[in-house]
C-alpha cells in the first residue's frame, strides 16, 4: 500500500448520480481484484463542497480489462479512447471515465505519447497543478504526492514541479493556471510560475483555436474572472490570446452590474464596440455560427449611441431586438462608458414582454395601399405611434389611425 497523505486524511469519496451507480461500476471492477481510485477534479471539488459535473476514475489495469470486468458485470462501456487507455462506463445513466496509470513518453507543447504504468506517482506527476493530482480510494482514503491538499486548502494554484517544463509540455497548461487561478486561487502565484507563463505567452498561437476557445470561457465563468485577467495583463499574455485590445476594466464594471452574466457575454465587455473585433475574435475562437453572430450583437458600435437611451429609442430596440439583447446590450454600453444605468431604464427593459405590431402589411393593402415603399413608410409610422403609446391601441385603433393620417395626407395633396 502505497503511503497516504502525512494527515491520513479520510474523506467522504466524491458522489454524482444514482448513489447505486458508482458501487456498480467499482464493484465490477473488484471482482476482478483491480486496484481504482477517484482522480482530479471530483476529488478536488469534493474537498471543497463543491457540486461535481463528473467522475473520473483511474486503474493499474489495462483498459481491455476494465472493459471485460464491466462487460460480464452487465454495465454498458464505451471506448472512448483506448490509445490513450480511457473508457467510458455508463451506470444508471451516469457516466464514469475510467484511465489507466500512464506516464508522458514524449511531448512537443500540443499533445503527448503516453506509456501504460502501474504507479501512481507517476501518473500523478503527469498532471498540471497540485490540486489535481489529489486522488482517493473507495474507502475515502487521500493520496497525495505533492503538497495537493495544502496548496488547495490555502487557494494557492501551483505547478507539478518546474513551470517552465510542465507549460513546454503543453502550452494550454498556460491558459488552464490561468483558468484555476479564476476559480480556485485566493493568493498570488509564485513568480516563477508567473515569469514561465509570460515567457511562454507567444506559444499559445500554437493552439487551436478550439482548445483555447474552451479553456478562455470556462475562465470567465469564474465568479470573478477580472483579477485573473489582470495578473494576465499584467505578464502580457492577453495580446498573444486575442489580437484586439481588451478591455478587464469593463468586464469588472459587467460584472458588478450582472453577477450572474454568462461567459460568452463577458467575453463581449473584454472586446472593444466593434463588430469587426467580435469577427476576429469569433474566428480565433472557433465560435459556432449562432456565438459568433451573438458576439457581434453584443459589440454592435450603435447599439446604443446614447446613454442613457430616451424612452422612444429604448422601446423601438426591445420591440425589434428582445428583451434579453437589449439588457445585454445595455450594460454592456454603461460599463464600457463606465456609467450607472437609471432604475427606470433597467426597470423598462426587465418588465418588457413581445407583443407584435397588431397591424401587418395586408392590412394596409386592404385599406386601398400599393405594394412599394410608402407601404413600409406607413407600418413604420403606425409602429412608432404604437410604441409611443405603450403599445396599447388595438388592431382598429391602429387601422384608424392609419385612415386618418391617409385621409390627412390626401386633403394636403
Amino acid at each position: 500500500m502505497e503511503e497516504r497523505h502525512a494527515a491520513a486524511r479520510r474523506i467522504t469519496p466524491p458522489s454524482l448520480g444514482p448513489p447505486d451507480a458508482t458501487a456498480e461500476v467499482l464493484e465490477a471492477l473488484k471482482v476482478g481484484a483491480v486496484e481504482v481510485r477517484y482522480v482530479g477534479g471530483c476529488v478536488r471539488d469534493s474537498l471543497l463542497g463543491r457540486p461535481l459535473s463528473d467522475i473520473d476514475l483511474a486503474t493499474p489495469a489495462p483498459p481491455e480489462k476494465v472493459m471485460e470486468l464491466l462487460q460480464t458485470a452487465g454495465v454498458k462501456v464505451i471506448p472512448t479512447g483506448l490509445s490513450h487507455g480511457t473508457v467510458m462506463a455508463v451506470s444508471r445513466g451516469q457516466p464514469f471515465e475510467i484511465t489507466t496509470l500512464r506516464q508522458d513518453v514524449e511531448t512537443d507543447g500540443r499533445r503527448a505519447v503516453v506509456a501504460f504504468t502501474d504507479c501512481w506517482r507517476s501518473d500523478a506527476a503527469r498532471r498540471d497543478l497540485t490540486m489535481n493530482a489529489l486522488s482517493c480510494d473507495p474507502e475515502g482514503w487521500l493520496y497525495d504526492y505533492f503538497g495537493g491538499l495544502e496548496d488547495l486548502e490555502a487557494g494557492r494554484v501551483r505547478f507539478i514541479g518546474d513551470p517552465a517544463v510542465r507549460i513546454a509540455e503543453d502550452y494550454l497548461r498556460l491558459l488552464r493556471f490561468y483558468r484555476f487561478l479564476a476559480h480556485y486561487g485566493r493568493t498570488r502565484p509564485e513568480e516563477s510560475a508567473l515569469r514561465a507563463t509570460a515567457e511562454a505567452a507567444p506559444k499559445l498561437a500554437r493552439l487551436s483555436g478550439e482548445r483555447v476557445r474552451v479553456e478562455l470561457l470556462k475562465l470567465l465563468a469564474a465568479p470573478a474572472p477580472e483579477s485573473s485577467l489582470a495578473l494576465m495583463e499584467e505578464q502580457r499574455i492577453l495580446p498573444h490570446l486575442l489580437e484586439d485590445p481588451l478591455s478587464v476594466a469593463s468586464l469588472a464594471r459587467l460584472r458588478t452590474g450582472l453577477p450572474d452574466s454568462a461567459p460568452l457575454l463577458r467575453l463581449a465587455a473584454l472586446l472593444p464596440a466593434s463588430a469587426e473585433a467580435a469577427g476576429r475574435t469569433a474566428a480565433r475562437l472557433r465560435l459556432s455560427r449562432a456565438e459568433a453572430r451573438q458576439l457581434q450583437d453584443y459589440c454592435q458600435p450603435d447599439a446604443f449611441r446614447e446613454m442613457p437611451p430616451g424612452q422612444q429609442k429604448l422601446q423601438r430596440a426591445l420591440h425589434e431586438r428582445g428583451r434579453d439583447l437589449v439588457l445585454a446590450q445595455l450594460a454592456l454600453a454603461a460599463a464600457r462608458r463606465n456609467q450607472a444605468l437609471p432604475e427606470a431604464v433597467l426597470a423598462t427593459a426587465r418588465d418588457w414582454r413581445a407583443i407584435p405590431l397588431p397591424v401587418t402589411g395586408a392590412d394596409l393593402l386592404a385599406e386601398g395601399m400599393e405594394r412599394g415603399p410608402e407601404l413600409g413608410a406607413a407600418l413604420q409610422a403606425l409602429e412608432d405611434w404604437w410604441l409611443q403609446q405603450d403599445r396599447k391601441p388595438d388592431r382598429q385603433a391602429l387601422l384608424a389611425r392609419f385612415r386618418q393620417q391617409r385621409q390627412a395626407a390626401q386633403e394636403r395633396q
